[in-house]
């Protein structure tokens, strides 16, 4: 596995643990509650496997970055949670800043 198809493993697993986090209602339901868990332990596995070769910092901002991102949008579809400008310009600039630690990378 390539260490940047760990990272996006990481960064699907923990988007998907995040986006079932509401539906845990907190804890109180088995089968969210469940998928968070397993999300989050493989999440942090795949970030593991990925930091053998990307740098730590540069995995992580790539990781929270996105992963913010990806959250973000599905909260909005999933949740109807709003999004003012502010908001979209702010989380535009975090998918610009991910670009640029890649750039070089």
């Amino acid at each position: 596995m390539t260490p940047y198809t760990a990272l996006a493993l990481a960064i699907t697993t923990e988007v998907i643990a995040t986006s079932a986090l509401k539906a845990t209602e907190s804890f109180t339901r088995p089968w969210p509650s469940v998928l968070v868990v397993v999300g989050y332990a493989m999440a942090f596995y795949f970030l593991s496997v990925a930091v053998k070769v990307i740098p730590v910092g540069v995995a992580y901002g790539i990781w929270s970055g996105l992963g913010i991102v990806l959250v973000s949008v599905i909260a909005y579809f999933l949740h109807k949670q709003s999004l003012s400008m502010y908001q979209i310009t702010g989380l535009g600039l975090i998918v610009l800043g991910v670009a640029l630690v890649n750039f070089k990378s």
